[in-house]
């Protein structure tokens, strides 16, 4: 029997009592944009297409149907995706100039979108407002959004709309949450213990210890090939800033901190901010840095970690850089000259605003809803964010006990956890909440583990009560906002630089402060403080 593809749209064809059955049934077949709910009764078979475009890691399939979550997803809600995918690093100009054509796909997939864009592309009739499908087709979604109520006010825009469909993880709370944290200081334990050395307890005993990495041959291989501190200079997970906190309130991937009385305060125009620069200046006066930390990408910086070659390293996971073994450990946050120990808590939570919209060209509205509330069905997400079960192909992230309903994390074998998951999830819109832990999943191994480093050896020193939460601005505010962070990251991001490497930063002080001020640094703290106490009343 021949398939016959199937048209909806967010209204029904409004029918009056006086229609006899027979001309309903007429009147269904006439209709191309027929009400829904008859359509489905009318093709029970039919099989909706629907063009999507997406991005994925280079490790997963080309043809992300290839991927069996997406293979049963298609056999439960009868969808067909036809997917444009394209590979991470060049997916946003694709996007991009697909919404320039005004070719628009049906949906974009993992989107990437940030606020601004979301705002932009709906006042420019490009994406829809998802209100009424998410009130009449996503009863997943609802249920998540009455069970965890704050995400719904941080997925409104300003005025009223909800443009996007979230990604949702959450993984403890407070000062435990999981994304407390990005960039951890992992240490090389076995050369510590082959040079006879304790763990550093303050900045000045990490520069020693570094040194000692330089000069005592640590690997024992007789070659001055070890690399005694390396990092990624751009903010993210491979960032040193971590060692800024010994010296204030430290550093953030926003340059931004709240203070206990609810102050926003902009991070690289403190004095600590300073000090910590010369601190870092010393360590590269002494040789200590990795030539190629302030040009290496991701690749350069993991093909050493797997080598074992770096003395200290930062990264979110080091089974992702150095792997899961006993060579490297966590090093404690360092006391700094005034003998204060602080870890900066990393601002953000496991929410994701701009992972999928529906674009204005979408004429199969419902069964898009349908398709996309599944995946928020607890045990799709939980499968969508880090893979899944039965798959007779490759390593399984799952163990599926259909009974109880249940996902069981497996072990990784020695596989890296984001090398793994990038074959085999999906990411896209999701939500994790902590209530399933136990129910619907176990936690991964590794967030497990992580969690526990974290309350053991770093949520003790963290002084904050307070991070900047995920402020949904306006899109006048957002303007200001990016028009101001276009010249001010980028000049006080070069100016760290240089001054890791020229030690000129005191001497430059007064004059980059000024510099600041200029870029906007002032209205910036204004809007992001208007923000903050936005949110927060």
């Amino acid at each position: 029997m021949k398939k016959m593809r199937k048209t909806t749209r967010l209204a029904g064809t409004k029918q009056t009592a006086a229609i006899s059955l027979l001309s309903f049934i007429l009147l269904l077949s006439a209709c191309s944009g027929g009400g829904d709910a008859a359509s489905e009764a009318q093709d029970p078979n039919g099989e909706v297409t629907l063009k999507f475009i997406t991005q994925s890691s280079p490790l997963a399939p080309a043809d992300p149907n290839e991927k069996l979550i997406f293979k049963r997803l298609e056999e439960k809600k009868g969808v067909h995706i036809d997917w444009k995918n394209y590979t991470n690093d060049v997916f946003v100009e694709k996007r991009n100039l697909a919404v320039a054509s005004g070719e628009l796909p049906d949906a974009i997939f993992d989107a990437g979108y940030g606020d601004y864009d979301l705002l932009k592309l709906a006042k420019d009739g490009a994406i829809i407002p998802l209100n009424d499908l998410i009130e009449q087709y996503m009863p997943n979604f609802r249920k998540v959004l009455e069970e965890a109520p704050e995400y719904k006010s941080m997925i409104t825009a300003p005025d009223g709309n909800i443009y996007s469909f979230p990604w949702i993880e959450e993984l403890g709370s407070g000062k435990e949450r999981i994304q407390a944290v990005d960039n951890l200081p992992w240490i090389n334990v076995e050369w510590l213990n082959n040079l006879g050395l304790e763990m550093p307890k303050t900045t000045e005993e990490l520069k020693e210890v570094l040194i000692a990495f330089k000069t005592q041959d640590p690997n024992g291989n007789g070659q001055a090939d070890e690399i005694p501190l390396s990092f990624i200079n751009k903010p993210g997970g491979e960032d040193l800033t971590f060692l800024f906190a010994s010296f204030g309130l430290g550093e953030n991937w926003d340059h931004t901190v709240v203070t206990d009385e609810g102050k926003v305060v902009f991070t690289a125009a403190e004095e600590g901010y300073k000090e910590a620069i010369k601190f870092i200046n010393e360590l590269y006066n002494e040789g200590l840095i990795d030539i190629e930390a302030y040009t290496q990408d991701w690749n350069t910086y993991l093909a050493k970690g797997k080598d074992h070659n770096y003395g200290v390293y930062f990264t979110w996971d080091k089974a992702n850089i150095t792997g899961m073994n006993d060579s490297y450990d966590v090093m404690p946050p360092l006391a700094g000259p005034d003998g204060k120990v602080n870890v900066t808590r990393t601002n953000g939570i496991g929410l994701d605003r701009g992972r999928m919209v529906i674009t204005s060209a979408n004429q199969n509205l419902e069964a898009t809803a349908k398709w996309v509330d599944q995946l928020y069905d607890p045990i799709q997400s939980v499968q969508n964010n880090w893979g899944t079960y039965g798959d007779e192909t490759q390593q399984n992230i799952f163990n599926f006990d259909e009974a109880a309903n249940k996902l069981s994390h497996l072990p990784l074998e020695g596989m890296a956890p984001v090398e793994l998951r990038q074959k085999t999830s999906v990411a896209g819109p999701l939500a994790i909440l902590d209530s399933y832990y136990g129910k619907y999943t176990t936690k991964p191994d590794d967030a497990a583990w992580r969690m526990d480093i974290l309350k053991e050896k770093i949520v003790p020193f963290m002084k904050a009560e307070n991070v900047y939460p995920s402020v949904f601005f306006s899109i006048e505010e957002l303007d200001q906002l990016s028009t101001i962070q276009a010249d001010l990251f980028p000049y006080l991001e070069r100016m760290r630089t240089e001054w890791y490497q020229n030690g000129k930063v005191e001497s430059e002080w007064d004059a980059y402060l000024k510099e600041l001020d200029r870029l906007g640094l002032q209205e910036w703290l204004e809007i992001k403080q208007a923000g903050y106490d936005r949110n927060n009343n």
